[in-house]
């Protein structure tokens, strides 16, 4: 089996002028402050209900709490930026009120909504888009100098780019992962996570390729963020719900783990942790 520590040698991020170490797997736990997100069970309807959800993940092993205000799925209703700041601003000031040391990542494509998330205690912006949907919120990261997700969502601003990729997918990534970093470094980021975007506008075959392959990223030096939990590539390869997919994400999620995977978002943090736990060969 793989030694964890090797594969994610000098991997760390700089949060509030301290170095978070990530050569151990970290748990990203997802909070959705949606009415819409597609795992029901995910949805956060008020403050109370945020902050028990908000506790349970960190007794349970999560280091980072990943907060969104717009659904990311196919189909998803779009919401002005007002509104989702609405929805983000009070959220993100009861969990920094409540637990001050835990790490909050915000998840969201918008400049303006990045900097009052930030403003109000955000220590990672999470990016699904790449940049690509609001390119002002590059400039927003390297102003309050925070840790980046960058997502391969690739033709994910304009509809008539989104063509399926044709080839090999993984090379397709790796350039589009490389010219980003360097313009992201340009930029005065450096503290940048990569996160191979598995269901973001890629086929069931691509996805499983990218699984396949993830070892490739490496070449790259950066953290990975994986995100798997419950998605479609998950219930539609074994044709069920996403209610009943948790057994088919821990498989998943235990395969990333062994192959070097730095952060995992996800919605079960305890199942997530058991897996750590386990898998962990030091």
């Amino acid at each position: 089996m793989a030694n964890l520590n090797v594969l994610n040698h000098n991997m760390s991020i700089l949060i509030k002028g301290k170095l978070v170490d990530l050569s151990k797997p970290k748990i990203m736990g997802i909070l959705n402050v949606t009415p819409d997100s597609f795992y029901e069970r995910s949805r956060i309807q008020n403050l109370d209900e945020l902050l028990i959800q908000a506790q349970g993940m960190i007794e349970n092993g999560a280091e980072i709490l990943d907060l969104g205000g717009i659904s990311t799925r196919p189909g998803a209703q779009k919401i002005s930026v007002d509104n989702e700041i609405k929805r983000i601003e009070n959220a993100i000031k009861v969990i920094r009120n409540k637990f001050p040391e835990i790490i909050i990542s915000l998840d969201t494509f918008n400049a303006q909504t990045a900097k009052v998330g930030l403003e109000n205690g955000v220590n990672i912006i999470n990016d699904i888009s790449g940049g690509q949907i609001d390119k002002k919120i590059i400039d927003v990261v390297a102003n309050y100098k925070v840790p980046y997700v960058l997502t391969y969502s690739y033709g994910m601003a304009d509809e008539k780019s989104k063509e399926k990729i044709i080839g090999n997918i993984v090379q397709h990534m790796i350039f589009f992962f490389s010219k980003k970093i360097n313009e992201l470094e340009e930029k005065g980021i450096h503290d940048i996570i990569i996160d191979p975007g598995f269901g973001f506008g890629k086929s069931l075959e691509q996805n499983f390729e990218i699984l396949s392959n993830f070892e490739s990223l490496k070449i790259l030096k950066k953290p990975i963020l994986v995100g798997v939990s419950r998605k479609s590539m998950i219930y539609k390869k074994l044709q069920i719900t996403v209610e009943n997919s948790l057994f088919g994400t821990i498989a998943l999620n235990s395969v990333l783990l062994e192959k070097g995977a730095s952060i995992f978002r996800v919605h079960d943090v305890q199942e997530m942790n058991q897996i750590r736990i386990l898998l962990d060969h030091n």
